[in-house]
C-alpha cells in the first residue's frame, strides 16, 4: 500500500531519554512543525499501559500532520489509531502482522542488508528503514551499513527506503543521493536544544537533495 503523500520523508524515531527541558510529545510537536512528516514511537522499556498513553498523546500531536508508527507493538498501534507499525528485522513476519491489521495499515520493516530488504518486500512491507548508515552512539559497536549498500537496497526496492543511523543535517543529503526516499533520525532532533530548528535544517537538506535528483513529487 502506497504511503498517502509523496517523498521525501523525514522520520523522527523517539527516545525520551534525549529530551531536553520539554516533554517528548512537545518535542515531537515542534519537530513536526519543522518538517518531520513521519514519527516512529520507539520506547522499548515502557510496558503496554504507559506506552499506549504516550502513543495516544503523540497521535493527538501528529494527526493530520505526520504519520505515526509504533515500534513492534501491533496492539498499541491499533489501540491508539496509529497509521502503522515498524517491525525489527527479527520481529513478527510481515504476513502475520498483515492478518491482524488488515490492508489499510502500513507495515515498515527495519533491514540491514540486500537479502533482508528483498525478503521484507516480498512479504509485503510498505516501507523499509535501512541502517545504520553511519557510526551512531545508539549502536556504538555496529559496523555502518554504508551508502553503497543503501544504494543497492534502494535500487532494487519497489517501496520507499529510508536511511537511518548517525544521520544529521550535514550528511542527510548523502542518503538521498544514494537513492533513499528519506531519512530517519533520533538524536539529531531530540538531543537538539531546539527540535523545530533542527528538523527545519534536516528537511531543508533532504528537500534540496531530493530536488537535485530531479524526481517528480506527484
Amino acid at each position: 500500500m502506497a504511503l498517502p503523500f509523496p517523498p521525501p520523508y523525514l522520520c523522527l524515531v523517539t527516545d525520551r531519554s534525549l529530551r531536553q527541558e520539554r516533554s517528548l510529545e512537545e518535542a515531537v510537536a515542534q519537530a513536526v512543525e519543522g518538517g518531520v512528516n513521519m514519527v516512529q514511537l520507539r520506547e522499548k522499556d515502557l510496558p503496554g499501559g504507559p506506552l499506549l498513553e504516550l502513543a495516544a498523546r503523540l497521535r493527538q500531536r501528529t494527526r493530520g500532520r505526520a504519520l505515526l508508527f509504533v515500534n513492534e507493538r501491533v496492539d498499541v498501534a491499533l489501540a491508539c489509531g496509529a497509521d502503522g507499525v515498524q517491525l525489527g528485522e527479527q520481529a513478527m513476519p510481515v504476513p502475520a502482522v498483515r492478518r491482524v491489521v488488515g490492508d489499510r495499515f502500513f507495515i515498515g520493516r527495519s533491514v540491514h542488508g540486500d537479502e533482508g530488504a528483498a525478503e521484507a518486500e516480498r512479504q509485503g512491507a510498505d516501507l523499509l528503514v535501512a541502517g545504520s548508515l553511519f557510526h551512531t552512539r545508539s549502536h556504538p559497536g555496529a559496523e555502518p551499513l554504508g551508502l553503497t549498500l543503501l544504494a543497492r537496497i534502494a535500487a532494487q526496492a519497489g517501496v520507499p527506503v529510508l536511511g537511518i543511523g548517525g544521520v544529521t543535517a550535514a550528511n542527510a543529503a548523502q542518503a538521498i543521493e544514494a537513492g533513499a526516499q528519506g531519512v530517519a533520525v533520533i538524536s539529531a532532533v531530540l538531543a537538539a536544544s531546539d527540535p523545530r530548528e533542527a528538523a527545519k535544517e534536516l528537511w531543508a537538506a533532504v528537500s534540496r537533495a531530493w530536488n537535485a535528483r530531479g524526481v517528480r513529487r506527484d
